[in-house]
C-alpha cells in the first residue's frame, strides 16, 4: 500500500453512502507514525440507517428466503474474491496494524479465505430440518436464521475475525452490520467491494468504522437479534451488559494467557521451533499466543538458553519486509503497555533473558524487542495479565501435576499446547487442562472445529457446526399422529 488512502463514504446496505456525521478516523502507520488513511467515523444516525437496512433485508428481502445452496453460491464468490486479492489485503493490514507481511499473507488474508471456505463446507452439510419421534407424537425440528447480527471485530486480525462472524451469519441467512476497529478500517473497504461484486443483495451487509461510544450504541440497538464480539475482557463485559438490556444473543471471544507445557521427555529443538512462532506471532498481539511457557525444573537451564537464543534471533523490522518476523505494535499505547509490563516484571523479580526494551535503530515506529522473562512465578502480574505484546514468560515446574495446576491457575482458558515424545501422554494432559482449544506437539487453529474459551476467555464458540449454530434458532413443530 502506497500513498494516503482516503474513503469519504460508508457502506450502508451494500452501497456507498454519504455519512450523516462529521467524524473522521485517521489511520496511523505503526512503522512510520504517519497518517496513511482517513475514513468517516460512523455516527448513531448511520447505525440507525445500517440496522434499518439490515432489518428490511431480513424481514422482507430475498436473502433469508434463498435456499442454502443459493446463499453458498454468493458466499463462494466472496471467498474467491478474497483469494484473488489476498496480497492486496495482506499489504493493507500490514500497513494498518504492523503485522509482518509474510504472516499477513498466510494468516490475515489466506487465513480469512480459509475461514470463509470452511464455513461453506459446514453450511453445505448442515441439517436445517429434521423429523423426530417426540414423547407425545411426531416432531419437525427446524433451524432458522437468528436475524440481524452485529459483528464487532478487533484490529489484530481484522479480516480473519470478520470472516469468523460474517461467513456463518450470511450462510445461515442472517443480515449483518460489521463494525471494524478504528485502527484497522481500511481492509474492511476491500471486503465491502468484494461483497458487492459477489452479488450480495441490498441491505444484507453494512460496514461502519466507529469509536467506542457509537459501537456501544450499535450493540444495544433494538433492531439487532445477535451480537458477536471479539476483544478484551473489559470490553466484552460491557458488550454483554448493554446487550442484556434487550436480551440480545451474544457470542464473546475474549482474552487469553495460554500456557505451553513442555514435558520432561520433549525434544528440545522441536519444542522451541514450535513454541516460538506460537508465542510471538503477530508481534505478540494474538489472543491465542502461548505467552506462558512451562518447562521442567530439571531441564530449566537448557530450555531457558534455547528459548533466549531463539527470541534474540527473531528478525525485527519493517512489516512490509518479507524477512521481518516481528514488526511494530499497532499503536503508541500498546508499545507503552508492553514496556510498562517489562518494567513491572523486573520489579517483581523476574529476569530478562532476551530483549527488554526498544530495539536499536528504530527511533520511529512503535517497536518493542521480542522479550523473554525467566524465573517467573505464576503469581506475578506478567504471568497473570494479558499483555498483548511481544513479552513471554518462562515458568519452571516440578512434576506434571504442578504443570497442569499452573496452566489452569488463570482467569483465562482460551488456548494451550503440550510438547512431548509420547502423544498419548500429551492427549491426557490436554484432557486435564481447562481451556477451549489445545494442541499436542503442534500449534494450530482448525476452522472446522469449535473455537472459544473457558472462564473469562469468552462465551460461545466460533467455527465448525458449533459456531455456525450460533446464528440459527431452533424451532419445534408438533405434528399430528401419523404425519
Amino acid at each position: 500500500m502506497t500513498g494516503l488512502v482516503e474513503h469519504g463514504q460508508l457502506y450502508i446496505g451494500g452501497e456507498l453512502a454519504e455519512p450523516l456525521g462529521e467524524d473522521v478516523i485517521e489511520v496511523i502507520s505503526p512503522h512510520t507514525e504517519e497518517v496513511i488513511g482517513r475514513v468517516p467515523g460512523a455516527s448513531r444516525a448511520d447505525v440507525d440507517r445500517a440496522v434499518a437496512a439490515a432489518r428490511r433485508a431480513f424481514d422482507e428481502g430475498p436473502w433469508p428466503r434463498m435456499t442454502p445452496e443459493e446463499r453458498i453460491g454468493v458466499v463462494t464468490r466472496i471467498k474467491d474474491g478474497i483469494a484473488a486479492r489476498h496480497e492486496e489485503i495482506a499489504r493493507v493490514i500490514s500497513a494498518e496494524n504492523g503485522s509482518p507481511y509474510s504472516w499477513s499473507v498466510l494468516a490475515q488474508a489466506l487465513g480469512a479465505m480459509m475461514v470463509w471456505d470452511s464455513a461453506i463446507r459446514v453450511a453445505r452439510e448442515y441439517v436445517y430440518e429434521e423429523r423426530r419421534d417426540g414423547a407425545l407424537g411426531p416432531l419437525l425440528v427446524r433451524r432458522e436464521p437468528v436475524g440481524v447480527a452485529a459483528a464487532v471485530v478487533p484490529w489484530n486480525v481484522p479480516q480473519f475475525v470478520a470472516a469468523a462472524k460474517l461467513a456463518p451469519a450470511l450462510l445461515a441467512g442472517c443480515t449483518a452490520v460489521l463494525k471494524p476497529s478504528p485502527e484497522s478500517p481500511l481492509d474492511a473497504y476491500l471486503l465491502g467491494e468484494i461483497a458487492r461484486e459477489a452479488g450480495l443483495p441490498e441491505g444484507v451487509l453494512s460496514i461502519l468504522p466507529a469509536d467506542r461510544e457509537v459501537s456501544e450504541y450499535l450493540v444495544g440497538h433494538p433492531g439487532l437479534d445477535k451480537v458477536s464480539f471479539t476483544g478484551s475482557v473489559a470490553a466484552g463485559r460491557r458488550v454483554m451488559e448493554v446487550a442484556a438490556r434487550r436480551l440480545t444473543r451474544v457470542t464473546l471471544e475474549l482474552g487469553g494467557k495460554s500456557a505451553a507445557i513442555v514435558l520432561p521427555d520433549a525434544d528440545l529443538a522441536a519444542a522451541v521451533a514450535g513454541i516460538v512462532p506460537a508465542a510471538w506471532m503477530n508481534n505478540g498481539q494474538a489472543c491465542v499466543a502461548q505467552t506462558r511457557v512451562l518447562v521442567p525444573r530439571a531441564r530449566y537451564d537448557e530450555f531457558a538458553d534455547a528459548f533466549a537464543r531463539a527470541a534474540d534471533a527473531l528478525v525485527v523490522g519493517d512489516p512490509m519486509d518479507p524477512a521481518t518476523q516481528v514488526g511494530p505494535l499497532v499503536a503508541r499505547r500498546q508499545r507503552a503497555r508492553s514496556l510498562d509490563y517489562i518494567r513491572v516484571g523486573q520489579e517483581e523479580g523476574a529476569k530478562v533473558l532476551a530483549g527488554g526494551g526498544r530495539p536499536a535503530g528504530f527511533e520511529r515506529g512503535w517497536y518493542v524487542e521480542p522479550t523473554l522473562f525467566g524465573d517467573v512465578d505464576n503469581s506475578m502480574r506478567i504471568a497473570r495479565e494479558e499483555i498483548f505484546g511481544p513479552v513471554v514468560c518462562l515458568l519452571p515446574y516440578g512434576d506434571e501435576a504442578e504443570a497442569v495446576r499452573i496452566a489452569d491457575d488463570s482467569e483465562y482458558g482460551l488456548s494451550g499446547s503440550v510438547w512431548t515424545s509420547d502423544v498419548e501422554r500429551g492427549i491426557e494432559v490436554a484432557r486435564r487442562v481447562r481451556t477451549g482449544t489445545y494442541s499436542v506437539n503442534t500449534f494450530s487453529l482448525d476452522m472446522l472445529g469449535p473455537f472459544g474459551g473457558y472462564k473469562n476467555s469468552g462465551i460461545g464458540r466460533e467455527f465448525g457446526p458449533e459456531g455456525y449454530g450460533a446464528y440459527l434458532e431452533h424451532k419445534m413443530i408438533h405434528l399430528p399422529a401419523g404425519a
